[in-house]
């Protein structure tokens, strides 16, 4: 399998920096929608393309991609750094890995939906466990929330865990697993009240990993890991452990 990891960063002449407000917009939501978009320009042939690529921000307006087609140059972005990626691994092979992503199970909710298919929601593992720890309104008054200090104990154990369940299908073993950041993003296009709104959470994980089956290993690469792949999440970038 031959993918092309790219290096892509938005072009900083007056004509592209011009619609800067609009291609990154300051708004966190607004941001994530708008830079799915920009980069689904370089990706698209047609209105029938389904998305084959992943995705990352760098730093601001550079971005990182996987992909089964190479991108085309557009006056949007500087030019692009493209390689070819057909990384030959072998089991027992050890990879130190970064992975962001959005962590989620599944859980059909019963009855069907307007085409047929059985309802399912994706519960964000973060935030289901959070939910377990007091916050302000479950305690007295004026005390402190437990779940600021509890956040990043609890992403730890359970970005840690959801990976190794992922490494049994996807042909790893995981070895180790740092948590060095949780967030959470508003989805895109929500303009009702703060409260209540939609939002899914992104772990920021490095690591390493010992690869049990390469053939499964590099097909779930190229598919991404997690949900939220629209948003910049699931792309694991890997390089072989010292």
């Amino acid at each position: 399998m031959t993918l092309y990891l790219s290096h892509l960063r938005l072009s900083r002449r007056p004509s592209a920096q011009a619609l800067a407000p609009l291609l990154a917009p300051a708004d966190p939501a607004a941001r994530k929608a708008a830079q799915h978009n920009l980069l689904w320009s370089v990706f698209t042939d047609g209105p029938d393309r389904n998305r084959d690529f992943l995705w990352r921000e760098e730093r601001e307006n550079s971005f990182l991609t996987l992909s089964a087609r190479p991108p085309a140059q557009t006056d949007l972005f500087e030019p692009h750094q493209v390689k070819e990626f057909a990384p030959a691994l072998s089991i027992g092979d050890r990879l130190d890995f970064q992975l962001r992503c959005n962590a989620t199970r599944t859980e059909k909710t019963g009855g069907l939906s307007e085409r047929g298919k059985e309802k399912k929601r994706h519960i964000d593992l973060v935030m289901d466990a959070l939910q377990a720890v007091p916050g302000r309104k479950d305690l007295p008054e004026g005390a402190q929330s437990l779940r600021a200090p509890a956040r990043l104990s609890l992403a730890q154990d359970v970005g840690r865990a959801w990976l190794a369940r992922q490494g049994q299908k996807a042909g790893f073993h995981l070895l180790a697993a740092e948590v060095a950041d949780y967030s959470t993003e508003v989805l895109p296009g929500h303009r009702g009240p703060r409260k209540g709104q939609p939002q899914f959470g992104i772990l920021d994980l490095t690591g390493r990993i010992e690869i049990t089956d390469p053939a499964a290993f590099l097909p779930m690469l190229a598919a991404g890991f997690g949900r939220a792949k629209a948003f910049g999440c699931g792309l694991m970038l890997i390089r072989r452990a010292a």
